[in-house]
């Protein structure tokens, strides 16, 4: 949400940076005659309404300035999107995306797995993975799940080293396999 309003704040600065830019170079080029600057500087100083509505927008600006001073000045936290191992040898750093590859090729593998999606979250006991899927109805569903569980989790501790504190498998839906049945005249 906040970057949300930060982007809208952004440019609402940047249309009047621009605005307020091609004034200061239209006045200084002398497109706009000087009487006009003139009576614009008389009436910020002499017209009480024109003066407070002037000042509102300089505090505005002035704040927006400093909002994105702050902005680009603060450390922002990377939210990591890999999972960094240390060894005797050096750092290793495996991607959320080849966590999720290794665990979708372990469940594919399975029989009456048609189509698949995983979600993984990392906690303190290990990868907590989710995969959803949809089956073709001919495999026995708690015998089907049991066994991507496990493929998964053997899998993914085998070739990463991590480990694997739950795999859950949501069954989104049963497709009927294509059957034709030839007719004979």
């Amino acid at each position: 949400m906040v970057k949300v309003v930060d982007k809208m704040l952004l440019f609402l600065y940047s249309i009047v940076i621009m605005i307020i830019s091609a004034v200061v170079i239209a006045a200084t080029l002398g497109w706009i005659p000087f009487t006009y600057s003139e009576r614009f500087i008389e009436m910020l100083q002499l017209n009480r309404t024109v003066a407070i509505t002037a000042i509102c927008i300089a505090v505005v600006l002035l704040l927006m300035s400093l909002r994105f001073f702050i902005v680009s000045v603060a450390r922002t936290s990377v939210t990591s999107t890999s999972i960094d191992q240390r060894t005797d040898f050096g750092d290793i750093r495996i991607s959320m995306e080849t966590i999720e590859s290794l665990a979708l090729k372990a469940a594919s593998r399975q029989r009456g797995i048609k189509d698949l999606r995983a979600r993984i979250k990392v906690t303190d006991a290990g990868l907590d993975i989710v995969l959803r899927t949809v089956i073709d109805g001919e495999t026995a569903i708690p015998q089907l799940t049991e066994d991507v569980q496990v493929a998964v989790k053997s899998h993914i501790e085998e070739i990463t080293g991590m480990p694997v504190a739950a795999v859950a498998v949501f069954i989104a839906n049963v497709v009927q396999a294509n059957t034709f049945k030839s007719r004979v005249e």
